[in-house]
C-alpha cells in the first residue's frame, strides 16, 4: 500500500499564505435554497394569487431571490479578510517567482 507523503514538520510557515477553510456554519444557510424548491407540497396550489398569477409559479420566482440572498449573504460572511487575501498573492507571486526561477 502507498502512503501519502507527509511534510515535514519543521517546515517554517511565516511566508505562507493562510490556510483556508471552507467549514463555516454559514454554508448551511445554502441549503434553504436547495431544499424549499423540493417540497413541492408547500407550493402546489393556486391560491393566493399575486397579479394574477397562481401561486405555484411566483413562489418558484420568490425561491429564486431567496436563493440569491442567500448565497450573497453566505459569500458576504466567509470571504477572506483583506489581509488574508494579500497574503494569499503574495503567497501566489513567491510561488510563481520560484517556479521561473527567481526572474
Amino acid at each position: 500500500m502507498a502512503s501519502a507523503s507527509r511534510p515535514p514538520v519543521d517546515t517554517p510557515t511565516s511566508g505562507v499564505a493562510p490556510q483556508r477553510s471552507d467549514r463555516s456554519p454559514w454554508n448551511w444557510l445554502l441549503l434553504v435554497g436547495i431544499v424549499l424548491p423540493l417540497l413541492v407540497p408547500l407550493y402546489n396550489r393556486v391560491e393566493p394569487r399575486l397579479f394574477n398569477w397562481p401561486f405555484f409559479y411566483w413562489f418558484q420566482l420568490a425561491l429564486v431571490a431567496v436563493g440569491v440572498i442567500t448565497t450573497s449573504l453566505v459569500y458576504r460572511a466567509t470571504r477572506r479578510s483583506s489581509s488574508d487575501r494579500q497574503a494569499a498573492r503574495d503567497a501566489i507571486a513567491r510561488d510563481a517567482d520560484a517556479k521561473s526561477g527567481g526572474h
